[in-house]
């Protein structure tokens, strides 16, 4: 059988899913696991986007510290990016030792194998220098790759960078500390909580199943993304919804439970919104982050918030946190969807936003 959903229907599916109705969540960890991965960013221009993704969540009661001690702890560990439960090492073992993937592999694995291998004696040398003195910056690790890297983008000759990256995609090297916004590496077995390795195939399921739980509703198969997946594959049942062309998975124990909505600020790189075609295609909506755009180009702002009110998503706050005079600046709010209650919500939110960061509120012109 395929589910029939409404657009409400499905927009709700994907806020409860990612724990933006009423109540609010309490735990920390608990947020994490729901969410399966929390992206890693450290732009401040408002606060750094985990925070700000856990603050959307908890509210005012979220305090960074609690973060910062479930990783000193293991308990959360950065991978390729995203923060994830530690206990989901579990899933990513057997893939790792399958690196660069199972055959028949793409021409990209052949290259990247063959370049890796060719660098043997660096990639030995960064994994000794690690084990006896990491962590360690990949500024500190020592580049001495006879074949350099080779792309099109602004990777071209930053060995060291995708040595590295490559290393972590074997599960070899880990994120064990953060000094600022730079990584600090270190040998992956100092770093990952002891798990048991669950079967490629097994582990693959289970990681579909957890992400359409964080998500609500998606596509089976969707444009592959370069870190985390937006498609679920075989996981919940399939449904169609109203208006939208194609088939969709959903998680059918968020199915029956009751909605109650509210206003939210979201990160530019939150989960709810960072499928921009769900984006475009469920709730109706135009979002792109600017920061990588000429400031005349821009239509919303730097890292302007998309704003949910209820089940929609009805604007964009542009603000910046000005430390240095003590102010959350609010520079405009792009309605797509203009209520009294929305407006009101907004303004709520800004306000505990300014609270939590210590700043007074202030709108411009």
């Amino acid at each position: 059988m395929v589910l029939e959903l409404s657009r409400r229907d499905a927009r709700r599916l994907a806020v409860r899913a990612q724990l933006l109705g009423a109540p609010r969540p309490t735990d920390v960890l608990e947020v994490v696991r729901r969410l399966t991965v929390v992206q890693v960013d450290m732009t401040a221009h408002v606060s750094p986007s985990a925070d700000l993704v856990l603050w959307s969540r908890i509210g005012n009661e979220y305090d960074p510290d609690e973060l910062d001690r479930l990783f000193e702890d293991r308990r959360v560990v950065e991978l390729d990016g995203m923060l994830r439960p530690g206990e989901d090492v579990a899933l990513f073992r057997a893939g790792w030792a399958a690196w660069p993937g199972p055959p028949p592999l793409k021409e990209w694995m052949e290259d990247v194998a063959d370049w890796l291998d060719a660098n043997r004696a660096c990639h030995e040398d960064v994994i000794a220098l690690l084990r006896s003195e990491g962590p360690l910056s990949s500024r500190d690790l020592p580049d001495t790759c006879v074949v350099p890297w080779r792309s099109s983008g602004w990777n071209d000759d930053r060995n060291v960078r995708m040595l590295v990256a490559l290393l972590e995609s074997r599960g070899e090297v880990a994120v064990g500390a953060r000094e600022g916004r730079e990584r600090l590496w270190d040998l992956a077995d100092r770093v990952y909580p002891e798990t048991p390795t669950v079967p490629l195939a097994e582990a693959v399921a289970e990681r579909d199943r957890r992400r359409l739980r964080a998500l609500g509703i998606a596509r089976a198969r969707a444009t592959q993304h370069p870190v985390e997946p937006n498609h679920v594959g075989a996981a919940g049942e399939a449904a169609v919804v109203e208006g939208v062309r194609g088939e969709w998975r959903v998680d059918p124990e968020l199915l029956d439970t009751p909605f109650r909505g509210r206003t939210a600020l979201l990160s530019p790189l939150d989960r709810l919104v960072a499928d921009r075609k769900r984006v475009t295609e469920v709730f109706e909506f135009e979002y792109l982050l600017e920061m990588y755009k000429p400031k005349a180009a821009r239509r919303w702002g730097y890292w302007a918030l998309p704003v949910l009110h209820g089940d929609r998503l009805v604007g964009k706050v542009d603000a910046t946190a000005d430390r240095d005079r003590g102010v959350l600046r609010v520079d405009a709010v792009h309605w797509d969807e203009h209520t009294t209650a929305a407006a009101q919500g907004v303004e709520r939110e800004l306000r505990a936003l300014a609270r939590w960061l210590g700043l007074e509120l202030v709108h411009a012109g």
